[in-house]
């Protein structure tokens, strides 16, 4: 298949570099829109489809055949972001998948992480710093905005200062009112390793109670209220 105008295969870009075949997934039709419009503009650039929910977005993919998926992380009910770039990722020949969001809370950066994807940008990035990213996703980079980047990096510096990912859990359920006991059911462990992690928890965020410590972890974007 050629390109008639140009006289090259039609999956090939400038210079005959191959094309990045990206699949949007965006819950809102005015997003991707306005997406397919911006990556539209760079030669290099070939959007193959949509996806409007985790779950339609496995099922482009193994029809489409991408080589980058953007992934929104939240888009209501059913399969999320990180559980539909968890399972993308698991099918053969998969696709970079980097996460594009509103949301720079620790909990969903590091489940974005622990899912496997190649980088994690905010909406709020400029044009050009988007399209910069992807290219280098494609090559096999990560690629972080900066204020991600900034995040992690005050983990990795001071992770005894920082709730773990496991404490981060306890939070997001602190915040949706579960009890202790609640609480150990869901994470399958038992209701005294959940007080330890929470005494572990109050310690680092110099929290005496549940309350101050859910409004303490939204306060430092570690959660966000469910």
């Amino acid at each position: 298949m050629t390109d008639a105008g140009r006289g090259r295969p039609a999956w090939l870009g400038p210079a005959g570099k191959p094309l990045l075949r990206i699949l949007l997934v965006d819950d809102h039709p005015v997003v991707r829109a306005g997406l397919r419009a911006l990556l539209a503009a760079q030669a290099d650039f070939d959007v193959v489809g949509e996806a409007s929910d985790g779950a339609e977005a496995i099922r482009q993919v193994e029809r489409l055949a991408p080589t980058l998926v953007l992934m929104d992380l939240q888009m209501g009910s059913g399969v999320d972001g990180v559980e539909a770039t968890r399972r993308i990722l698991a099918l053969p020949a998969a696709p970079r998948v980097v996460v594009l969001t509103t949301y720079d809370t620790d909990a969903d950066i590091l489940r974005a992480v622990e899912a496997g994807a190649a980088g994690y940008l905010l909406k709020e990035a400029p044009p050009d710093e988007l399209f910069q990213a992807l290219r280098t996703a494609a090559t096999g980079e990560t690629v972080l905005s900066p204020q991600v980047a900034t995040r992690l990096m005050r983990r990795f510096r001071s992770p005894q200062l920082e709730p773990s990912q496991r404490e981060i859990e306890i939070l997001e359920l602190l915040a949706a009112g579960r009890s202790n006991r609640e609480i150990s059911r869901a994470l399958f462990i038992s209701e005294a390793t959940v007080k330890t992690h929470l005494a572990h928890v109050y310690d680092k965020l110099a929290v005496d109670n549940r309350t101050a410590a859910v409004r303490v972890a939204v306060e430092r974007r570690l959660i966000r209220m469910p």
